[in-house]
């Protein structure tokens, strides 16, 4: 009998919204945005984050200024305990969802050998 994949993808969708880590990390991004100044400070960081990234993509390079002024930016931002707070739920979602990724991946390795 075959599965529909997407009744399990909607499946996975549940569990990852009723799992710790996403409660975390929702807690935390909540905390942030109710906090104006630690929202602004976030939103600034994203939007440094972004544009750089967009370098990047576009094949621009990235000057030492701007690497130095986004290290203090992050050092900076990681002084605030709600975004310091924010950022280390975000890195473990993004570690729950790198898991996910192998084992959704695994079939196709084993079809196609180690990709």
């Amino acid at each position: 009998m075959a599965v529909n994949l997407y009744d399990s993808a909607y499946a996975l969708e549940t569990a990852i919204r009723q799992s710790n880590e996403y409660t975390q990390l929702q807690q935390a991004y909540n905390e942030v945005n109710k906090d104006p100044q630690s929202k602004q400070m976030f939103d600034q960081f994203r939007q440094m984050q972004m544009n750089l990234q967009q370098k990047q993509m576009m094949g621009q390079n990235i000057s030492e200024q701007e690497v130095q002024q986004a290290q203090s930016t992050v050092a900076l931002v990681q002084q605030n305990q709600k975004i310091a707070r924010l950022m280390d739920a975000e890195q473990r979602m993004s570690m729950v969802i790198g898991e996910l990724n192998k084992v959704i991946m695994k079939p196709l390795e084993d079809l196609y050998g180690n990709l």
